[in-house]
């Protein structure tokens, strides 16, 4: 759980790090303030009250997950970084680590445990070896030479969505391409691709999908990299299928190829190390959108709840329509029918957001009830209320006095 306070300060420290006056225009005064108040302006409903939450952040939230990580940037800068060496490998996703270590075992742990003596919230489990898991990608270290391919749980079952299921058929063909992806991505020779690319193919039969569904699929994933005999391997040379791995490996995106021309810019200008102030902002280089034109601005979307015995409603649809808005202006949209899946048990059951009568704002008193309330109590005679409370105490010591003798009668007796 992150602690609010220390966290805002970590990331008030980041931004001045890495020479952040604003952010889009927003100083960082502002930042701070706006982080104060997501951060600890979080509320829930449990029954019919409210609670705030006073540790850690909403979940789900991006600015969470952000702060998250800047609070794990903090503590590997002053924690781990400094005992790893520069020649090793070192790689997070949020709070999974991986790094490599050329040391004895007993000095790994001796700096595990530093590491978790720095900050109570954080505690490490580490996993030592030569070949360890993390997340989904299975490392395995053989002389040296680091190899990787897809992590399976011992636990996991080969289950995914069943052929018989009634859901959209593009469902079924992407649970292929994505497991492919992953298997090519993930496996670093030709071997270990293979062996994941027939357990795949072995999960999906056990689900009910077709051989020939299967064979369409993967000669469309590899296109034209491929044998055209399924009953022999789909790629046979190892250069062949590192070409395609290289391909298919995750391009950076604009947004990262513009946060890497930063960082380049915030180093450089920490070099140079000028005296000139405006030599000294930082040189943020931004990549320009291209203005698109919106493909969808003459278009008319229709969306239906899927099911399989509908499979004729979008021609039917579009057939109405043409026959409807024949030689009329409405012609001129371009129809486009989807559909939506059904609600799962988890939407079923899981309420997200309070009832209406919950969330619905008290209405305040308004001024004349406001003035009538104080005039009712003006009225009031204060010897009267003087009276009343004199009543209600000598009744407080009658309740006293009587329960006293019931509890001595009944040890008498």
């Amino acid at each position: 759980m992150l602690p609010q306070d220390e966290s805002l300060k970590i990331l008030k420290e980041f931004l001045l790090e890495h020479h952040y006056e604003k952010v889009q225009g927003i100083p960082i005064g502002i930042i701070l303030q706006l982080a104060d108040l997501v951060l600890k302006e979080t509320a829930f409903v449990d029954g019919n009250k409210f609670y705030r939450q006073i540790i850690g952040g909403a979940m789900g939230s991006p600015f969470t997950l952000t702060l998250a990580n800047i609070f794990m940037w903090k503590w590997e800068k002053d924690a781990i970084c400094g005992a790893i060496g520069p020649h090793e490998i070192y790689g997070r996703y949020i709070d999974d680590i991986f790094f490599t270590f050329n040391e004895p075992k007993t000095k790994i742990e001796a700096m595990i445990k530093k590491a978790n003596d720095f900050h109570p919230n954080i505690k490490l489990e580490a996993n030592i070896g030569s070949c360890v898991s993390f997340l989904d990608l299975l490392i395995n270290n053989k002389n040296g030479i680091l190899s990787t391919s897809v992590h399976h749980k011992p636990a996991a079952e080969p289950c995914v969505v069943p052929f018989i299921s009634d859901h959209p058929r593009h469902v079924f063909s992407n649970i292929i391409q994505a497991a492919l992806l992953r298997a090519v991505r993930y496996s670093s020779t030709l071997d270990i691709f293979e062996k994941e690319r027939r357990a795949i193919r072995l999960m999906l039969l056990y689900n009910g999908y077709p051989s020939t569904y299967i064979d369409i699929h993967f000669r469309k994933f590899f296109g034209n990299a491929i044998s055209q005999s399924s009953m022999i391997p789909f790629i046979d040379n190892e250069n062949q299928f590192l070409i395609m791995r290289n391909r298919l490996l995750p391009r950076a995106s604009a947004k990262e190829r513009e946060t890497q021309h930063r960082i380049a810019a915030v180093r450089l200008n920490e070099e140079t190390k000028d005296t000139n102030d405006k030599e000294k902002r930082t040189m943020i280089t931004t990549i320009p959108k291209q203005n698109k034109q919106n493909k969808f601005a003459n278009t008319l979307f229709l969306h239906y709840t899927h099911e399989k015995r509908l499979h004729s409603m979008k021609r039917q649809i579009h057939k109405i329509f043409s026959e409807t808005f024949q030689d009329t202006l409405a012609m001129n949209l371009r129809l486009i029918v989807g559909h939506r899946n059904h609600r799962n048990i988890g939407h079923e059951l899981i309420q997200k957001r309070p009832t209406a009568s919950i969330l619905k704002p008290q209405q305040l008193p308004s001024k004349t009830q406001l003035n009538k309330s104080i005039k009712e109590v003006a009225s009031i005679d204060p010897d009267q209320i003087l009276y009343s409370q004199k009543l209600y105490a000598a009744s407080l010591h009658q309740d006293r006095y009587s329960s006293a003798n019931s509890d001595i009668s009944n040890q008498d007796s």
